[in-house]
C-alpha cells in the first residue's frame, strides 16, 4: 500500500515521507508528505471543502505561522491552495492567542453564498468554532443578498464616487416630510419657512448624524420659534412648544428615524436621483442605477452590490433608535371585546387563559416589505478579517470591510489575473485606508495543486493574450486526458451541454459543474436533473470553488457579460481537477 522513509540524522529523525503505492490511499490510511498531497489531489471532490492540513507544504506552513500583526497578503494563481492557508492561518492565530481573537472575533469573507457552504466545514475540523463566516452580500447584519447586478452597474455602484451621490440622499428630506411648520402654541402663531428649515436642517446635520439628530432639531426649532415671540418667559414658551402636539408631529414627519435601506430606494426615483448625481454620474448612469433599483422594488431582493451601499448610508445615517412606545390607558382594556380591528378573529376563554387566533401572516407579501424586513443594526468589529478573493471587491466593499476592521489584523488572499474589478487602482487605494498604516508581510504561492496540466495549460494560453505578466504557477500533475473542445450551433446549445455532462458522470466520480453565462442559464436548468452531482451555476459564484469536471458553455458570451471580461473567463477555465469540456458557439 505504502512505503515509508525516514530521514534521519544519527538517532534523530529529520524527516518522514510515504511513498503510495497505490493511485489512492484507503479510507482511514493516514499518508505523509508528498505521497498525502499526491493521494490528495486525485481524490474527487464534494460540495464541500475537505480538511487536507496534513497536504499542507513548508512554504504553506510558513505563511500560516507568520507574524499575526499587521496585514499579510497571500497571493498566487489558480489551484496554489492560498484558500486552505488562509484558513489554516485563522485557525493557528486562534490557537496561539486565543484570548485576544477569541474575544474580538475572527470575519472571514468570502466571494459568494456558494463560497462560504464550501468551506464552512473546514474551521469545525480544525476544532475553530468561533470564526464568523460571511460572504459579500452577507455582511451586513440584517441582510442576505445573493443577486449579481450587471457588469456596468456593479460599476457604477463599487465605485467611490457613489459616495456623493449616498451624501446628498442622506441629507435630503424624506419624500412625504412637510416643507414648513405652522402651529399656535400658547395662542402665539408659529411660522418656519423653507429656507428657514433648511439652515436649521444643515447646521444639525454639521454635527450630528441623521438618526441621532431629532432631539437637537427639536432644540433648534423651539429656538426658532421662540425668536418671533419674544415675549413672557422664555422657559415656559419652550416647554410649551417642545410638548405641543401639533410640532410633535411635525417633527416625527419632518425628522423621521431613517432606514438606511429605505434611503437607497429613493435613488429609484429617477428625478431624486438626478438631483444627488448632478456632476457625478451621466444621464445613462442615472437611468441604469435607478432602474437597478426598481429591479429590487420588483424582486423584493438586494443585489450584492447594494450591501456596501446600505453600509454606507448606515455610517451616516447612523444607528436608529427605537420609537418610545405609546402609553396606554387602563380603559383600553374594555376595547378588547372588539377584537377583530387588532386582527383577531376568535377569542376563546379557557381556564384563566385566553386562546387568540390570529388572522394576519408575519412574512411580508409585499417586495418592498421584504426589502425593507428586519433592523440594521451596531456594526461588529473583529480583531481580524480574513479575505478570500480579495481582487474582486469593489472599492465601496473595501470600505465597507475596513469599518470592522479599523484596529484589526488581516490575512488577505488573491490573484489579479481573476479579478472581476477593472479599477485595480481604485480598489487599491480604498484597500490601503482600509489597512491603514498597519505593517505589511507577503507570501506567494506558485504551485497548482487542483488542475491537471493538460487543463491549466488551456486555461493559462487565455489569460496570458490579455494579462502578459499574469502570475502563471506551476501545475503539477499530469492525467494524459486533453480538454474537449467542440464548436456547435446555438439551436443545438442545450443538447450538447446535456451529452457533455452525461460523459463527464461517467469519466468522473465526484462533482460535475456546468459554468454558463446569464444568456444562457435559464434554457440549461434541465442538466441539473441528470445527477445529483451536477451543478449548474454562473462563472462569479465559481470563485474559490472546484470540481471533479467542468463544462464551459459559451466562453465567449462570458468574456463579453463580465467586467473582468478574460478574467472571469479564466477564472472559469481553472475550476476542473481531472476534466473539462468547452462548448464553444458558432458564430
Amino acid at each position: 500500500m505504502r512505503r515509508r522513509v525516514l530521514r534521519c540524522r544519527d538517532a534523530t529523525v529529520l524527516g518522514i515521507e510515504d511513498d503510495l503505492m497505490v493511485p489512492e490511499a484507503p479510507e482511514g490510511m493516514v499518508v505523509v508528505g508528498d505521497g498525502a498531497l499526491m493521494a490528495a489531489l486525485t481524490r474527487s471532490r464534494g460540495a464541500r471543502m475537505r480538511d487536507i492540513v496534513a497536504t499542507i507544504q513548508r512554504h504553506q506552513d510558513e505563511a500560516i505561522r507568520a507574524s499575526s500583526r499587521g496585514v499579510t497578503e497571500i497571493t498566487g494563481g489558480p489551484g496554489t491552495g492560498k484558500t486552505v492557508v488562509a484558513l489554516h492561518r485563522a485557525a493557528y492565530l486562534l490557537y496561539a492567542d486565543r484570548r485576544r481573537y477569541e474575544s474580538g472575533g475572527i470575519l472571514v469573507v468570502g466571494p459568494s453564498a456558494a463560497y462560504t457552504a464550501y468551506i464552512e466545514r473546514v474551521l469545525p475540523s480544525l476544532g475553530e468554532d468561533s470564526v464568523t463566516l460571511r460572504s459579500l452580500g452577507d455582511v451586513v447584519g440584517g441582510l442576505t443578498a445573493v443577486r449579481l447586478d450587471p457588469a456596468a452597474v456593479a460599476a457604477i455602484k463599487g465605485s467611490l464616487r457613489i459616495r456623493r451621490v449616498l451624501s446628498r440622499a442622506a441629507r435630503d428630506l424624506p419624500p412625504a416630510a412637510p416643507t414648513a411648520l405652522r402651529a399656535m402654541v400658547g395662542g402665539i402663531p408659529i411660522r418656519i419657512d423653507p429656507p428657514q428649515l433648511h439652515r436649521i436642517r444643515a447646521e444639525i446635520l454639521r454635527h450630528h448624524q441623521h438618526n441621532q439628530g431629532r432631539d437637537a432639531a427639536r432644540t433648534a426649532l423651539a429656538e426658532a420659534a421662540w425668536r418671533q415671540v419674544h415675549d413672557g418667559e422664555r422657559e415656559e414658551f419652550l416647554d410649551r412648544f417642545r410638548e405641543h402636539r401639533d410640532v410633535e408631529a411635525f417633527i416625527k414627519a419632518w425628522w423621521p428615524a431613517l432606514d438606511p435601506r429605505e434611503v437607497l430606494l429613493w435613488l429609484a426615483d429617477e428625478s431624486r436621483l438626478a438631483s444627488y448625481a448632478q456632476g457625478v454620474l451621466d444621464p445613462e448612469q442615472q437611468r441604469l442605477l435607478s432602474a437597478s433599483l426598481q429591479t429590487a422594488l420588483t424582486t423584493g431582493t438586494w443585489s450584492v452590490a447594494d450591501v456596501a451601499l446600505i453600509d454606507d448610508l448606515s455610517s451616516r445615517l447612523g444607528i436608529a433608535p427605537p420609537e418610545p412606545e405609546e402609553e396606554r390607558g387602563f380603559y383600553e382594556i374594555e376595547e378588547l371585546d372588539n377584537v377583530g380591528r387588532y386582527g383577531v378573529s376568535e377569542v376563546e376563554v379557557s381556564g384563566t387563559s385566553a386562546q387568540v387566533a390570529p388572522t394576519f401572516q408575519i412574512t411580508p407579501q409585499d417586495a418592498r416589505e421584504r426589502l425593507l424586513q428586519g433592523t440594521i443594526g451596531e456594526r461588529g468589529e473583529y480583531a481580524h478579517v480574513l479575505v478570500d478573493e480579495a481582487q474582486d471587491l469593489s472599492p465601496m466593499q473595501w470600505r465597507m470591510l475596513g469599518r470592522r476592521g479599523r484596529t484589526a489584523s488581516w490575512t488577505v488572499v488573491g490573484d489579479a489575473a481573476q479579478s472581476s474589478w477593472d479599477d485595480a487602482a481604485e480598489a487599491a487605494t480604498a484597500r490601503d485606508e482600509a489597512f491603514g498604516a498597519k505593517a505589511r508581510q507577503r507570501f506567494h504561492m506558485d504551485t497548482n495543486y487542483r488542475n491537471a496540466r493538460e487543463i491549466f495549460d488551456t486555461a493559462a494560453e487565455l489569460i496570458r493574450t490579455v494579462m502578459p505578466d499574469a502570475d502563471i504557477p506551476n501545475a503539477v500533475r499530469e492525467t494524459g486526458v486533453y480538454p474537449v473542445r467542440r464548436t456547435v450551433p446555438s439551436e443545438a446549445l442545450v443538447a450538447a451541454v446535456i451529452t457533455a455532462t452525461r460523459e463527464l458522470l461517467e469519466e468522473v466520480d465526484g462533482s460535475v459543474a456546468v459554468i454558463a453565462p446569464d444568456v444562457h442559464r435559464a434554457s440549461l436548468a434541465e442538466v441539473t436533473g441528470l445527477d445529483d452531482r451536477v451543478v449548474l451555476i454562473d462563472p462569479m459564484s465559481t470563485k474559490g470553488l472546484e470540481y471533479d469536471a467542468t463544462v464551459i458553455v459559451d466562453p465567449a458570451a462570458i468574456t463579453a457579460e463580465s467586467a473582468g471580461g478574460a478574467r472571469v473567463t479564466y477564472v472559469a477555465l481553472t475550476r476542473a481537477a481531472h476534466r473539462m469540456t468547452v462548448l464553444e458557439v458558432a458564430p
